[in-house]
């Protein structure tokens, strides 16, 4: 039995259904899902163990990839990762995002990724599907390892 801590932002609640569709594949194979949202409100603490982000792309300011595109709404959790010597723990980063918007899909987990130095782990649509989940939580575990917890 072994836990995976994961970080996450929630804007309108599509990363929260995707931590519910991961939680309960844990639960089928008998692991723990230690999930902490990040917002505006959330007190900094350090972290203690490895953990994944898991990331939504909210963007302005144009239709590209390039610096004139902002993000928005997870600057709170990048604020938290910063934060002491969290980074040192962050191991890779799951993005999710609408791929309507082409090059655009998963920007914010690939920028998260190029910040901290760690692998984008995987990517979903959306509030992703139950096969989504199962194959994420597999990257989860390679990434992590199963002894956490």
């Amino acid at each position: 039995m072994a836990t995976y801590r994961l970080l996450y932002a929630s804007i309108e609640g599509n990363t929260q259904s995707f931590i519910n569709k991961l939680q309960a594949v844990a639960d089928e194979k008998g692991d723990t899902i230690d999930a902490k949202v990040v917002g505006d409100e959330t007190d900094y603490e350090a972290e203690h163990q490895p953990f994944v982000a898991i990331v939504p792309t909210y963007l302005t300011g144009g239709t590209g990839t390039g610096p004139a595109v902002v993000e928005i709404f997870t600057n709170a959790l990048a604020d938290y990762i910063d934060f002491e010597d969290n980074a040192t723990l962050i191991k890779g980063v799951v993005g999710s995002g609408n791929r309507n918007f082409n090059d655009q899909y998963i920007l914010t987990a690939k920028r998260y990724a190029k910040k901290y130095q760690v692998p984008v782990i995987g990517d979903y649509e959306l509030r992703g599907t139950s096969y989504d989940a199962e194959k994420i939580y597999q990257s989860i575990r390679e990434t992590l390892g199963e002894k956490h917890g």
